[in-house]
């Protein structure tokens, strides 16, 4: 039997031979036995399809996490907006338990008596007509696509096997087989080919280019799917006017306005829909995350029915989509959006924190590129080429170190997407922790940072051939 070798030689092995990113190891001496004996079963038990800041969450309520030797942490991330409401919200664990000692799953082969008022509750509350129930975000973009196809073929008349979907550069929708097929990221693509046909890409943010296409292919284009805020790469926001110049090309080219909000939606952005912003309303919407109140996976198409009825009886479902449990859960994690006006907090605490963050930014401009969001779906650009040889998850295990918890996206991008919930005392903790890692921590992990390898790997993408995330 082949002797095991260290957690930390295996880490560092895996870092310099992939050399993809610059995530770190677990830091040595830095973590306490009983999180660094849970990170290293992890280790060892699980797939290494994650590169994990080394904290362990033990306890968690509101925006604190506790770790299981008691120390506490203020979440900066929510689980990329699954908590959007707060760890553990009461109202959302007493639903919870409640239904769960009542009723947890009849299956869509049977009626229950949950889902048809949540199905009521959620599409009054966005103004469609009909649901779909799934379970993850992946599920729900997937269900839109099937949707989309379907109708294409049904009331658009496209030719059989020749619908398009066209989908934004930089784009994150999941990473199921349908939705890797529209990726920008190498990472996401290399070694799981073929990728599926069908998929055409433009510009986020340029509508010259999506009315090039639709003038192009408009014909058999089903769906333009998006998200509105692209969260993944990097909490980019498009121009003024893009939302509406997509439902006016959408309208004119008979195209479905498909509109991802599962990172964005559910008050993230400072409004119920980020869609909201410019007063538009797509053919489709994607819900998860936070419909679940990050106590269950639960995800929702919306539509109306001369797009929902395209799919009849056998074609689509989920044995675990619209289940009782996740039902009540979703119910409650609508109505404390609602009831504690959670969409306003965002909008008002969101000014506050880029308000604070672009101060910082003033402070140190050499590393700060641009400060970013809205709501408070916002994100903190650095200056690579300044920090070097420092990178974006460096900075975030320093910040962990000082009580916040973030995590990078794309190398030189740090997202700041705390709870909803959170308070004006927590915020400004964030953004003080920032100032005090450039201030006083960066200085010394510069020096102390051997330079990395001179060849780094290319983000140049495979598909489309431009370099998204280009270091600066």
């Amino acid at each position: 039997m082949a002797t095991r070798r260290p957690v930390q030689y295996l880490l560092n092995r895996i870092c310099r031979e992939r050399s993809v990113r610059n995530f770190n190891a677990v830091p040595e001496g830095k973590t306490s036995s009983a999180t660094q004996n849970l990170i290293n079963l992890e280790y060892d038990c699980s797939a290494h399809n994650y590169h994990p800041l080394p904290i362990v969450f033990s306890k968690a309520k509101g925006s604190a996490i506790q770790d299981p030797e008691g120390n506490k942490y203020l979440d900066f991330l929510s689980a990329y907006s699954a908590v959007n409401q707060g760890h553990c919200h009461p109202k959302i664990m007493q639903a919870l338990m409640e239904q769960a000692q009542r009723l947890t799953l009849s299956s869509r082969a049977f009626y229950n008596d949950m889902f048809p008022v949540y199905a009521e509750r959620i599409t009054r509350m966005f103004g469609y007509e009909m649901v779909l129930p799934m379970n993850t975000g992946a599920e729900g973009v997937e269900t839109a696509l099937k949707l989309a196809r379907k109708w294409g073929y049904l009331k658009k008349t496209i030719p059989k096997d020749e619908a398009i979907i066209v989908s934004c550069c930089g784009c994150f929708h999941g990473r199921t087989l349908a939705v890797i097929s529209m990726s920008c990221d190498n990472e996401a693509t290399r070694g799981f080919w073929p990728l599926l046909h069908g998929q055409l890409k433009v510009d986020f943010g340029d509508k010259v280019a999506l009315e090039k296409i639709f003038r192009e292919k408009g014909e058999k284009i089903a769906g333009f799917l998006f998200e509105p805020i692209q969260g993944e790469a990097g909490v980019i926001v498009p121009p003024d006017g893009y939302l509406k110049a997509v439902r006016d090309l959408c309208s004119k080219y008979n195209v479905l306005m498909i509109a991802d909000e599962i990172q964005s939606g559910l008050g993230r952005s400072g409004k119920l829909l980020a869609c909201d912003w410019e007063e538009v309303r797509p053919d489709v919407v994607i819900l998860g995350k936070a419909l679940g109140g990050g106590v269950l996976p639960v995800s929702a198409v919306l539509a109306d029915k001369d797009v929902m009825l395209c799919i009849q009886p056998g074609e689509h479902g989920s044995t675990f989509g619209g289940n009782p449990l996740a039902s009540a859960v979703a119910i409650a994690s609508l109505d404390v959006i609602r009831d504690e006006q959670l969409v306003e907090r965002s909008a008002q605490l969101g000014e506050d924190l880029r308000h604070q963050l672009l101060n910082v930014q003033q402070r140190f401009p050499k590393f700060i590129k641009e400060v970013r969001g809205k709501g408070l779906f916002n994100a903190v650009v650095l200056n690579s080429k300044a920090l070097s040889p420092v990178s974006a998850y460096d900075i975030c295990l320093k910040l962990k170190e000082r009580g916040i918890l973030a995590k990078p996206t794309h190398d030189s991008i740090i997202r700041l997407t705390p709870p909803l919930s959170i308070s004006s005392d927590e915020i400004q903790e964030g953004s003080k922790a920032l100032q005090d890692v450039l201030e006083h921590d960066l200085p010394k992990i510069q020096k102390q940072k051997p330079q990395p390898d001179s060849h780094t790997a290319s983000n140049v993408c495979d598909r489309c051939g431009r370099n998204l995330y280009a270091s600066s």
